[in-house]
């Protein structure tokens, strides 16, 4: 029944001889002490040879922290990808494919060949055989085009199929034995068709007394015949000759499925066009048989040169994305054709990137094996050009097990389409997973709350939608053409609880929420930032939309909004009985008021007893309204308010010494029984009297949880004015 969490933090103290960040969020300082020391060892940061209780030639750090470690991350040059593949690491590896949840990647750098080996391995055991969810990348200002999209593409699951370990000199243990159970079911699948050859050829055979019994015979046999060698094909190596003799074949030999040759390439390549569902498709790949040979030439079949990854990478991009890029494109039928004839070696469709450096590549996604995949995937200041778009989008279209989607500072522009494009599709899957997107920028190129539509229509079961833009871009409105508009697409009833938008200082029209706010009848949490009010009427309008379509609503928050001419919206906000949380973030509220103002907010929360959390940055409370916000706490209040926000607000340690004693004052009359339990001081002038400030936080700390900071005010002056 002892707790071991002062000797894991003394260990801290001793072994890393740093101070953790956030340490006051810190949990479980054994898990805590165990991942640092697990990523510190690994990166070179600690040296275990400089304490004498790791210095032992029979202890491995890394070995014994592993089974501990759930979060991992990989920087610069991915040394630790290297060393966590090496033979002697091998037990590792097993015990993070079991423990590991969270994979990260920050500040990485271009990489050689030898070290997207060891990644090729790493991912694939973490993630295709392992058990990581999410995968995360971080600060990557010229990313490796090959390295990023290696990363996305097995991340999703993607590799290519009978050789998932190509850079590594021996085949993965672990997709060894599904191989060898997969050639089993295909054995004894090629049985029963082998029986079903016999039993229809028999059929035919005692039926022909009728005249219809040898077409309607043979036809069921090459089904069956062209069923098996679809399957050998798709499932069985050829060599390079081989493809380009079958191509050459079933572009030149007429097709004669009653003579077939065991085992030959032309035959095979003949039988496949014969096959009803694929005819169609070969009508289609004759028609660039040109520019499929070019590319057969470079093309090596599944199991490729283990040095050119180039190829798959930027294969990806190119995959004919079911009408996706381009409207005018084959309908859902054909492609579904297209998927299935598609195969190892199977000629390039021909796009423009096969002009591009390592675009010859034949190895596609619908070639590719599909592997166990995450359900989370963030890209933070990661610019994506527009082929990486094109890879995304093409990845996400099937990613069915995503759950959550973080763009964060892509640069997307107007390569937003081609991203919605790819999220337009998934949204087609009835297994589809989406819950969670996140889009920010700092440029939009589309308005806000037409992004927020076209995302919400095409997924209706999302629970939180998050769309924000720094600016607005200049030139929004030349938009590429055959990107239909999202303005007039309409909105399901949806699941949606949190939505958050960061307006690029566009005007919040209320005629354009509505809708959003119509079909989003479980809304828990409404957003809004940075927007600005076209009339004075604008607020009541959108508090009028709320009460009406979101009454389950239960946080509403406003940052950097000007609502110093809103004070009867404000205070009808404060009297709501629903809301629990209401933030006024740098909405300078008390810019022009009178202290009357200040008096009603105080009446108004004291008398609401639903209100838990007011959150007040950034609105130059001072001295004096904070003393007098402690009345909230008197005597006579029916307020439920828990937590009180007064960060950024020019609270100086007299002020908040003042305030500390009129608390106390309040909490006595009312015999200690008070709800108040956290108070947010950041960004203050406590330094300005650090003896008075300590007294008044030993004292508040007695009454409830203070979280500050130590915030060098002279010093962020300074930084104000010379940006001024």
């Amino acid at each position: 029944g002892l707790s071991t969490q002062p000797i894991w933090r003394k260990l801290w103290d001793d072994v890393m001889k740093t101070r953790p960040p956030n340490s006051e969020n810190i949990t479980c300082w054994r898990k805590k002490f165990l991942e640092t020391f697990f990523s510190n060892v690994l990166h070179g940061v600690l040296d275990v040879s400089s304490d004498w209780r790791l210095n032992d030639c029979h202890f491995s750090p890394l070995l014994h922290s592993s089974p501990h470690v759930s979060q991992l991350t990989l920087c610069n040059m991915l040394q630790g990808a290297v060393e966590l593949t090496a033979e002697h690491n091998q037990k590792v590896l097993e015990n993070l494919a079991v423990s590991l949840r969270i994979l990260k990647f920050q500040h990485l750098l271009s990489s050689d060949q030898s070290i997207r080996r060891s990644l090729v391995l790493l991912l694939h055991r973490l993630i295709h055989h392992g058990s990581v969810s999410q995968v995360s990348m971080y600060s990557w200002p010229v990313p490796d085009t090959v390295l990023l999209v290696l990363i996305l593409s097995m991340s999703a699951g993607f590799w290519r199929s009978g050789n998932a370990l190509m850079y590594h000199s021996s085949p993965c243990g672990l997709c060894r034995e599904e191989g060898k159970a997969q050639s089993q079911e295909s054995a004894q699948g090629r049985a029963e068709r082998g029986h079903c050859d016999e039993r229809e050829w028999s059929d035919g055979e005692n039926q022909k007394g009728s005249p219809r019994a040898p077409e309607e015979a043979d036809a069921e046999v090459n089904g069956c015949r062209a069923d098996a060698c679809l399957n050998s094909v798709l499932s069985g190596p050829r060599s390079p000759l081989q493809n380009q003799a079958c191509e050459e074949a079933s572009s030149k030999v007429p097709c004669d499925c009653t003579s077939i040759q065991g085992g030959s390439s032309h035959c095979i390549s003949d039988q496949l066009f014969c096959h009803p569902i694929l005819r169609k498709t070969r009508r289609r790949l004759k028609s660039a048989v040109g520019k499929k040979r070019r590319c057969l030439r470079r093309s090596r079949g599944p199991y490729a040169d283990p040095e050119d990854l180039y190829d798959f990478v930027f294969t990806v991009a190119r995959e004919d994305n079911s009408g996706l890029l381009d409207k005018n494109s084959t309908t859902e039928g054909e492609n579904a054709e297209t998927w299935t004839s598609s195969s190892p070696g199977s000629p390039c469709t021909g796009h423009a990137g096969c002009k591009k450096r390592g675009s010859a590549g034949i190895f596609s996604l619908k070639a590719a094996h599909r592997f166990r995949s995450v359900s989370t995937l963030e890209l933070f200041s990661i610019p994506l050009t527009g082929e990486t778009c094109r890879t995304l989008s093409n990845l996400l279209s099937s990613w069915v097990s995503l759950e959550h989607l973080v763009l964060s500072y892509n640069g997307l522009g107007a390569n937003i389409f081609c991203i919605l494009s790819g999220l337009r599709a998934l949204s087609r899957h009835s297994d589809c997973h989406l819950r969670v997107v996140r889009v920010s920028d700092v440029f939009s190129h589309m308005p806000c709350m037409e992004l927020v539509r076209c995302i919400l229509s095409a997924f209706p079961q999302l629970h939180t939608l998050s769309v924000s833009f720094d600016l607005k871009n200049q030139l929004e409105g030349n938009r590429p053409e055959g990107n239909p508009s999202c303005s007039e697409a309409e909105i399901p009833e949806s699941c949606l609880e949190q939505l958050e938008i960061r307006f690029p200082r566009e005007p919040l029209h209320t005629m354009f929420l509505l809708p959003v706010l119509k079909a989003s009848k479980s809304l828990q949490q409404l957003s809004l930032d940075s927007a600005t009010l076209p009339c004075s009427q604008e607020l009541g309008l959108l508090l009028e939309a709320l009460k009406e379509c979101n009454p389950t609503l239960k946080k509403l928050s406003f940052h950097d909004m000007n609502l110093a001419e809103h004070q009867k919206e404000v205070l009808l906000l404060l009297q709501d009985p629903v809301l629990q949380e209401i933030t006024f973030s740098f909405c300078r509220l008390f810019e022009s008021s009178t202290t009357e103002f200040l008096s009603e907010i105080i009446n108004t929360v004291k008398r609401n007893s639903s209100l838990k959390s007011l959150k007040l940055p950034g609105n130059r409370l001072g001295n004096h309204r904070l003393v007098a916000l402690a009345d909230i706490f008197s005597e006579d209040s029916f307020s439920s308010l828990c937590q009180l926000d007064v960060s950024s607000n020019c609270i100086k340690p007299d002020g908040l010494l003042e305030f500390t004693k009129k608390l106390e004052g309040h909490i006595q009359q009312r015999g200690g029984q008070i709800q108040f339990t956290h108070l947010r001081l950041f960004q203050n002038w406590l330094d300005q009297d650090a003896e008075t400030a300590q007294e008044a936080l030993r004292r508040l700390k007695a009454v409830c949880s203070v979280v500050n900071d130590s915030w060098d005010s002279s010093q962020a002056f300074a930084d104000y004015i010379s940006v001024m």
